[in-house]
């Protein structure tokens, strides 16, 4: 086999119908220009929406629950034991919320080389004092550095600095639908009581925007050290340790081992968070799914651009093979005028695609949920260039494959005496 003369050949009959050629390798580049466009925006909302979640959420929650005791007096009586014993209405013992030993947990953790680290948080249930009303909420004590280190705090801090609220005392950054309510802003003193009905005054250094309504509106933050003073409790008042994690696949089974280790609940992002990673699957799955149609369409273009071709060029093939090229031959012409439509069309198709998306990625989009974004999001993923690429350059092959196969087999001694 001659590559190139076959190649030669293969150039002679694409520039021949270079307009048909010209429509075929356009329908590739838009193809493939929005498949990588539409995967890229897809994939970056993706990575948006799993963020106002995942990000602010631990790998795994170490925490207390307080619940029944799971071994009740009954089954532990001898004349009881092989009965089944239903119980209803049990009260939970009254036990403290915090964590025993908080410390010896968070120092075992940290020689666990699998964690890249560790957060304490001090919840409490609070009321927003504004006049005579009382707003129901939440405030969280956190170590402000780790916080922001490891979960992103800072990006969710809207208005004033959120290191203000480790270094002056008595302060609180409130969330966004909490501030509204009460309509109070940076500067302003609000009153708060707690639990045990102990009123304070509390400093607002900073709002807090979660994009999540919901949380907006009860959720607040202090400091650990102010936390704990607001409950009267000592520093080593803990209600959660928040564990981030080098593999975030390794939540469930480390949740597991953790939960016998310091006999506590442990919860894993994973089921905490199942339906996130649902929808993102579904939307991914809807723009594979659109992004592949598209290619496939474009070959059946091909498919049919070649067998014109193949019709119009009947005298040519005939005189190919009586002059001594094989079915082989002829099969390679083919082909390789298929698989240079997709490789021109696809390299043309993602550089347009990146550009595409690049112009996306500077489209404004503002939104008082997501404080955060201001343009559309765009991930730049190479996978998704090899992807398109692959796609094109398979789909084009293919759909030269068959009408270079009807191209070996004609018989030129047939389609000569036909002439």
């Amino acid at each position: 086999m001659k590559y190139k003369l076959i190649a030669t050949i293969s150039f002679s009959l694409l520039m021949a119908r270079w307009r048909q050629t010209l429509v075929a390798a356009v329908g590739v580049t838009f193809s493939i220009t929005m498949f990588v466009a539409l995967l890229s925006f897809m994939s970056g909302l993706n990575d948006l929406l799993d963020g106002l979640i995942l990000n602010r959420t631990a790998h795994i929650r170490l925490y207390k629950e307080i619940k029944a005791s799971k071994l009740q007096p009954i089954a532990i009586a001898s004349q009881f034991r092989d009965h089944h014993n239903f119980i209803r209405s049990v009260k939970p013992k009254n036990e403290r919320v915090d964590l025993y030993n908080a410390a010896g947990i968070m120092d075992a953790l940290k020689d666990d080389e699998r964690i890249l680290g560790t957060v304490p948080k001090a919840s409490v249930q609070v009321f927003y004092n504004v006049g005579v009303l009382d707003i129901n909420g939440v405030i969280d004590g956190i170590d402000v550095a780790e916080e922001s280190r490891l979960f992103q705090f800072n990006d969710y801090v809207v208005e004033g600095n959120y290191i203000d609220l480790q270094n002056i005392p008595n302060s609180i950054i409130l969330g966004n639908g909490v501030a509204e309510k009460m309509m109070v802003g940076i500067g302003d003193v609000i009153q708060v009581t707690t639990s045990k009905g102990q009123q304070v005054s509390l400093k607002v250094v900073g709002l807090f925007q979660s994009g999540i309504r919901d949380i907006d509106n009860v959720q607040s933050y202090c400091s650990l050290n102010t936390t704990q003073k607001l409950l009267g409790e000592t520093s080593t008042y803990i209600t959660d340790i928040q564990v981030k994690l080098k593999d975030i696949s390794l939540a469930p089974m480390l949740a597991k081992e953790y939960e016998k280790i310091f006999n506590v609940e442990a919860l894993d992002i994973q089921t905490a968070n199942a339906q996130f990673e649902t929808g993102s699957f579904i939307r991914t799955l809807i723009s594979y799914s659109v992004g592949i149609t598209l290619l496939i369409v474009a070959g059946f273009g091909i498919y049919n651009i070649l067998n014109m071709m193949i019709y119009e060029k009947m005298d040519s093939i005939a005189i190919l093979k009586a002059t001594g090229f094989s079915g082989r031959d002829v099969n390679a012409i083919f082909i390789l005028i298929a698989s240079t439509i997709g490789v021109v069309g696809g390299v043309v198709g993602l550089a347009l695609g990146l550009g595409l998306s690049a112009i996306i990625d500077q489209i404004p989009f503002n939104t008082d949920s997501l404080p955060a974004i201001k343009t559309y999001p765009i991930n730049y993923n190479p996978k998704i260039y090899l992807i398109g690429l692959s796609f094109s350059i398979v789909t084009t092959c293919l759909a030269g494959y068959f009408p270079s196969r009807k191209a070996s087999k004609i018989d030129p001694v047939i389609i000569i005496r036909g002439k």
